[in-house]
């Protein structure tokens, strides 16, 4: 039997702050809670857990055309990943991850100082400063037209009948015969990529490996929710 890889602890990295581009890092959406600012006003904050975010690997111009790094985030057991998971991590202290992001970075970056195997600092950020969020939306399964796009729905008395919440026309006559791509229908809805843009950092607490933001978090929780510098702040 062949003798399975350890994996490196997170007290046994090297932390780096992803300050170039956007910076970001990866998280977990852990839930909410209550803290107080400086000036003594209750700010309700999602708490974001940061279990570890290791960089997988390191893109450059000149063997992969752009600056990049990869990072992976939960862990697997040498049991659930395949051979070529655990290939692909083993040059950083692990047997592979349940999640990937990559992080492109300026033409001009300078990734002397960023290696396989280093843990991402949530430094790149501080309290006061905006993050965009992005995660996958909770998914709410096939949904109507009132649900999913705020439809009025029918008349609700005289007659109505069984038809408060439907759709109502949705075609045109004998020409063209038929209803057209994209119209706004019943559907699957939620379970897609979704970013809030310009959502408060209140605490970064490295110590704790947490982070507190005040505003929109998509996602359920337990979900993986990555965080760069604010665009448009």
């Amino acid at each position: 039997m062949e003798k399975q890889e350890t994996q490196v602890s997170l007290a046994a990295r090297d932390a780096v702050a992803l300050t170039q581009g956007l910076g970001g890092i990866l998280g977990v959406k852990a839930g909410m809670t209550q803290v107080y600012d400086d000036k003594g006003e209750l700010l309700a904050v999602t708490v974001i857990d940061l279990p570890g975010a290791i960089v997988t690997q390191v893109k450059t111009t000149a063997t992969d055309g752009y600056n990049a790094i990869q990072v992976g985030l939960l862990p697997k057991k040498a049991k659930s990943a395949t051979r070529a998971e655990q290939g692909h991590a083993k040059k950083s202290g692990s047997t592979g991850f349940y999640h990937y992001e990559e992080f492109r970075l300026p033409a001009d970056a300078k990734m002397d100082g960023l290696s396989v195997g280093q843990v991402l600092s949530p430094e790149f950020v501080a309290a006061g400063e905006s993050v965009d969020v992005s995660a996958r939306s909770k998914g709410k399964g096939y949904q109507g037209g009132m649900k999913r796009f705020h439809m009025a729905g029918g008349f609700k008395s005289h007659g109505a009948s069984v038809s408060h919440r439907s759709l109502g026309s949705i075609g045109n006559r004998a020409d063209p015969a038929k209803c057209f791509k994209n119209k706004k229908m019943p559907g699957h809805m939620g379970h897609e990529n979704t970013t809030i843009q310009i959502v408060q950092v209140v605490r970064v607490d490295k110590e704790n490996g947490v982070l507190l933001v005040h505003g929109s978090v998509p996602g359920p929780k337990a979900g993986v929710v990555t965080l760069r510098r604010a665009v448009k702040a």
